[in-house]
């Protein structure tokens, strides 16, 4: 006799919320298809799986690149959204991360979320409790922008708008640690990127208020599995402390916003960490200590020893007047040293052709100028200019010692100038370029604005006002660059009226890239010819990536809302597109 169970329809219901609940609050790898959570180890994130991307730029040399071809230029025509989500409130310049099968998105505003790479569905979100009056003592809006975060262990690593680097159990969304970097209310200092992990420790820069004082413009690092503080490096420095003669006697407390406050490289087999820094506050030198003076150690690269934080060396970049600020990606490249003269404006004459070297490579600041530096030992190697700039007239190939147009240097208020380029929006600005090693070729996303700029003492940040113009003889806002990172020769020039915003690069021979009118398009990385393009209606502000889950990949953009692009805005006002924070995701059919 077959027996029947039967079920009141009060207790079904309560069954029902039990289910519910139970699934809701199933661990991560449940959601997964019953694939146990594996730990990420160091090894991992310096030899990621393909179908992974588990860091700003995919990989600790900062090279934006991703070795899957399954989307090439035969097919890429063929790419369709597959989903998308909204994201949430404010400035949105975020990196997704993917690391098996689910996509952890940074938002605006300290939020991050757990989505499933494939279908889009949430897995779990992780909201902060920010401070009533964080405003009060930030920089404006930028207390909104995350543009990354970092995975290490079962960990997510953010660095939060109040001055805190927290660790994310990356299963649950439940915070596992937290350490305090800055009292926001004494040395505030605005987070907009988040960290790396090198070697288990959780590196990350900051930018710095200038109410902060010296103090808040720091480097830390942090143990990844406890949050113990390891080190911490200061940008300026002290009385005794070498540089401080540079600072022409200001006082220690009166010395300003050295920030470093975009995303460091990593070396391990030098062990050495690499990261840019900003201009200081106010910009013009004459008053701040004197215009003869270097302000050790603004818009400079630092190598920093990865185990204590000390400066293994360092390169200055520019004087800086005029907040064309140097903290942008460093690509770390071993190639042949082929530098042509006919392409390339400066060179170290002790440079031995042809032989591979260890480079620091790219575009590390607002100039637009290219510099590749001996990553080892800092050596100068050859720089030369990718967008019309003419605060730069000459560096000394054997030293790599930088002259400053002496006509364009601040020496008292209300003096217009013509300034290439622009400080808001950079020959170069926070997108990041990419480097492919199919081609040895660097791609960098630029602008052709200057700026009609005069100093005055007027207590803003930098004591700067401006008025943003086209680069002579061009009504092309934006470009993409492809440079051979060997010879320094521009191989192909994408130009267009549009800003363009940050890359990526593909084993397909791909380079994908969005602008500020909100078109998302593939380039030939060999020809720069556009192979395929949507418009996803709003501006393109997020760092692309490209992801792989079961055989199957994927292209990722984010779109928003974000300074620069309204900047970029400001120079084609023709253009109107939309300002809505989303995520778009794309494969074939």
């Amino acid at each position: 006799m077959k027996l029947q169970h039967h079920v009141s329809t009060p207790a079904l219901f309560l069954l029902l919320i039990i289910a519910a609940a139970t699934l809701l609050a199933a661990p991560l790898q449940a959601q997964q298809g019953d694939r146990e959570f594996v730990p990420v180890t160091d090894a991992m994130l310096q030899d990621p799986d393909p179908e992974d991307w588990l860091m700003w730029r995919r990989t600790l040399n900062t090279w934006g690149f991703s070795p899957l071809d399954q989307i090439d230029r035969d097919n890429v025509a063929g790419l369709r959204l597959v989903w998308t989500r909204p994201l949430g409130p404010g400035l949105q310049q975020g990196t997704p991360l993917v690391y098996d099968g689910v996509l952890y998105m940074p938002n605006p505003r300290d939020i991050i979320q757990a989505i499933d790479a494939v279908s889009g569905d949430l897995v779990w979100e992780h909201r902060r409790e920010r401070p009533d009056d964080l405003a009060d003592y930030m920089i404006g809006s930028l207390i909104d922008t995350n543009r990354n975060i970092a995975i290490h262990g079962n960990y997510l690593f953010d660095s939060t708008s109040d001055d805190w680097v927290i660790a994310i159990d990356a299963r649950t969304g439940e915070v596992a640690w937290e350490t305090m970097v800055l009292d926001y209310t004494v040395n505030p200092a605005n987070q907009t990127s988040g960290p790396i992990v090198a070697d288990g420790k959780v590196i990350s820069g900051r930018s710095c208020s200038p109410r902060g004082g010296p103090n808040a413009c720091v480097i830390v690092a942090h143990d990844a599995a406890t949050g113990d503080e390891l080190w911490r490096r200061r940008l300026i420095p002290g009385p005794g402390e070498f540089g401080d003669e540079t600072w022409g006697g200001v006082p220690f407390e009166e010395r300003k916003h050295v920030g470093a406050w975009m995303v460091p490289s990593y070396d391990p087999a030098l062990n050495l960490v690499y990261i840019g820094t900003s201009v200081t506050s106010p910009a013009p030198k004459f008053m701040i200590g004197g215009v003869e003076n270097t302000h050790l150690y603004h818009n400079s690269t630092l190598a920093l020893n990865a185990d204590t934080g000390e400066i293994e060396w360092f390169y200055q970049h520019l004087n800086d007047h005029w907040d064309l600020d140097h903290p942008y990606e460093r690509l770390l490249v071993d190639t042949a040293m082929t530098p042509d003269p006919e392409h390339v404006s400066w060179i170290n004459p002790r440079l031995r052709h042809g032989e591979v070297y260890r480079v620091m490579t790219g575009i590390p600041g607002k100039t637009g100028v290219v510099y590749t530096l001996d990553r080892a030992t800092g050596e100068f190697l050859w720089a030369t200019p990718t967008t019309a700039q003419n605060v730069i007239t000459h560096i000394d190939g054997a030293t790599g010692a930088v002259t400053e147009n002496p006509e364009l240097i601040f020496t008292r208020e209300n003096n217009e100038m013509l300034i290439c380029p622009s400080f808001v929006t950079g020959g170069k600005d926070w997108e990041s370029g990419a480097y492919s090693p199919l081609t040895n070729m660097m791609y960098f996303p630029l602008r052709n604005a200057c700026a009609r700029m005069l100093a005055i003492a007027d207590g803003s940040l930098y004591n700067l006002s401006q008025r943003i113009v086209n680069a002579p003889g061009t009504d092309q806002v934006g470009t993409v660059r492809a440079i051979d990172a060997s010879t320094g020769e521009t191989t192909w020039l994408h130009e267009q009226r549009a800003g363009t915003t940050s890359l990526v690069a593909t084993g397909g021979g791909l380079v994908f890239g969005g602008d500020s009118n909100g078109r998302f398009r593939a380039l030939d990385h060999e020809t720069g010819e556009v192979l395929w393009q949507v418009n996803l209606g709003s501006q393109v502000t997020g760092f692309p990536i490209t992801y792989a889950v079961d055989g199957t990949q994927y292209v990722a953009i984010s779109t928003g809302s974000s300074l620069s692009t309204r900047d970029n805005l400001r120079l084609t006002t023709e253009l109107q597109p939309g300002t809505g924070n989303n995520l778009f995701v794309f494969s074939l059919p």
